[in-house]
């Protein structure tokens, strides 16, 4: 479990980029510098709509990286054109080298069934440093109901 010392993070989020600043605890006197900041990652919700008229255009399925999550006898009953499948159950042999097989600075878009599994893959893919991740919300089978009839539902 994280020790939380709001006043170290007080100072450090709150200090000049590479001034020393220093801060009182429980802990005595700190004296810390903030020498560079990450940038931040986006990690949000797309609705499947958005994701399809997405999918419309043919240089998205170029630029983007669309990953799906769900087993593969999931994928046999319904699946969407573009998307390379890494089942979560299947984690430890593709996890390790994700940063081989997909490029940490592109659009990620993750799916799976209903959108809990895919939301757990894309929150994992932020912490690896992917900069932009997108999970469907609602899944594969959301995606059916309100975007396009013609994908089954199971």
């Amino acid at each position: 479990m994280a020790l939380q010392v709001p006043e170290f993070e007080e100072a450090a989020f709150s200090a000049p980029m590479n001034k020393v600043v220093k801060c009182k605890t429980k802990f005595g006197w700190h004296l810390l510098q903030v020498l560079s900041e990450r940038e931040g990652s986006v990690l949000q919700d797309i609705q499947p709509d958005e994701l399809h008229a997405k999918m419309q255009d043919p240089n998205f399925l170029e630029e983007a990286q669309l990953v799906d999550v769900r087993e593969p006898e999931e994928v046999a009953k319904a699946s969407l054109p573009g998307f390379q499948v890494l089942p979560l159950r299947q984690f430890g042999s593709w996890g390790p080298e994700i940063t081989t097989k997909l490029d940490t600075e592109k659009d990620t878009y993750v799916m799976c069934h209903h959108g809990m599994r895919s939301l757990q893959v894309a929150k994992w893919l932020q912490a690896q440093g992917f900069k932009r991740v997108f999970n469907l919300s609602g899944g594969i089978h959301e995606y059916a109901v309100k975007a396009d009839p013609s994908i089954p539902t199971y």
